[in-house]
């Protein structure tokens, strides 16, 4: 069965490129995610009030309004930010440190209101969240290696990228450098220490749950990609001869279409083209080993999963980010970014018309129909992004 509709919009034609390719698409796509945004306020009652995560639950409603307040001509009208506080409430009083990362587990809802509330210039409720924040990341590392695990969506990478978020929001001075080195050097640790009991050639590699994951949500891309994006000078050595060979490793493992493999165990099957698990989660890992080497083959390597995105990224399973054909059309905004080609905007557009047609695909109806990575929410964040695609970034994940 085909997990992707067949991409009937024409291609990009430069002859009849204006220069100002988003201008006519401007007042179609603010319409729309609108008009979710509306559907989501209906349905906030049918919400599971228990999720307070990021990925499925309020949390990522909270990180909706936060993104709208950031985009804003109207920096003095806070009430987008106190909408946005509504959907934490619950969650950073009530913190359980079961599950310590941005998507799933508490660090996400505690980043969002040490950045909420510094904008709101409520400084010491700024400082409470921060410190049970930076709590959780020391607990992380007094459990060092017993955690179980590296990835983004519940391993340490999702806590590194906390700290990061707020880092990159709020200034470098905000998260104490020495914390963030620590969970970085245990993620190298871990790396090593499973290559070398596995003999591997690269000297990094990761597993979740017993299974060798390559993707950006619960493997390799995703790790690689957070550890590149780590401004750290004293980290430069091992970037170079920890992180480079194994995105070097990576590299070989694309397929000639342009997607890459979920797993090892996946290897040879050229199947999934969604974020989570093949070429649009790769995309930023090859984008920042270029813009950190300025070598060409990662550049290429970008382009190869821009390509098969565009030929197979409409997708069955619906419109959110996670699996979604919005998640997808991120990866176009990313090259536009780094390249400055109106293709890749281009492309973005053309799946955001997609995404204006809300169910009207036959796609499947998400489990969490109105969440940030499997529902409308995501949808409307990348309808809203797309007007400012200078600027636009994954949310919860790409660091900009």
């Amino acid at each position: 069965m085909d997990r992707y509709f067949k991409n009937q919009f024409k291609e990009w034609d430069q002859e009849k490129d204006n220069g100002n390719l988003i201008e006519p698409f401007r007042e179609k796509f603010r319409k729309k995610y609108l008009e979710l945004l509306e559907v989501i306020e209906r349905a906030v009652a049918s919400l599971d009030d228990t999720d307070g995560s990021v990925y499925t639950g309020t949390a990522g409603i909270a990180l909706l309004y936060l993104h709208l307040y950031e985009i804003a001509s109207d920096k003095g009208d806070h009430s987008l930010l106190h909408k946005s506080l509504e959907y934490i409430k619950g969650s950073i009083d009530n913190c359980k440190r079961r599950k310590l990362t941005f998507l799933c587990g508490d660090s996400g809802p505690l980043a969002l209101a040490v950045v909420i509330y510094s904008l709101l210039g409520e400084s010491k409720k700024s400082k409470k969240y921060r410190d049970m924040l930076t709590g959780i990341g020391e607990e992380l590392v007094s459990r060092s290696l017993d955690f179980p695990g590296d990835e983004l969506f519940k391993g340490r990478a999702g806590c590194l990228y906390a700290l990061l978020f707020v880092k990159r929001k709020l200034g470098d001075d905000t998260i104490n450098k020495d914390l963030v080195m620590k969970i970085v050097d245990t993620i190298f640790e871990s790396g090593i220490s499973l290559a070398r009991e596995e003999k591997w050639q690269h000297p990094l590699m990761y597993r979740y749950h017993e299974k060798h994951y390559y993707g950006a949500a619960h493997g390799m891309a995703g790790i690689l990609y957070l550890l590149l994006t780590t401004k750290e000078p004293s980290l430069q050595k091992r970037i170079d001869s920890l992180v480079k060979p194994t995105v070097d490793y990576m590299l070989t493992l694309q397929f000639s279409s342009g997607n890459c493999p979920s797993s090892l165990q996946s290897s040879s099957r050229d199947r999934l083209v969604q974020w989570c698990h093949g070429a649009p989660g790769w995309v930023y890992m090859f984008l920042e080993a270029y813009k950190r080497y300025q070598e060409s083959h990662y550049l290429e390597a970008a382009k190869r999963c821009a390509d098969v995105i565009w030929s197979r990224g409409l997708l069955q399973k619906g419109y959110g980010l996670c699996h979604g054909t919005a998640g997808n059309a991120y990866a176009f905004l990313a090259m536009y970014k780094l390249t400055k080609s109106n293709v890749y905007l281009y492309r973005a557009i053309k799946f955001a018309e997609w995404c204006c047609d809300y169910g009207r695909h036959g796609c499947r109806t998400p489990d969490r129909p109105y969440s940030l990575y499997e529902g409308m929410a995501g949808t409307a964040y990348f309808l809203s992004d797309i007007l400012v695609p200078d600027t636009a970034s994954f949310p919860a994940f790409e660091l900009t």
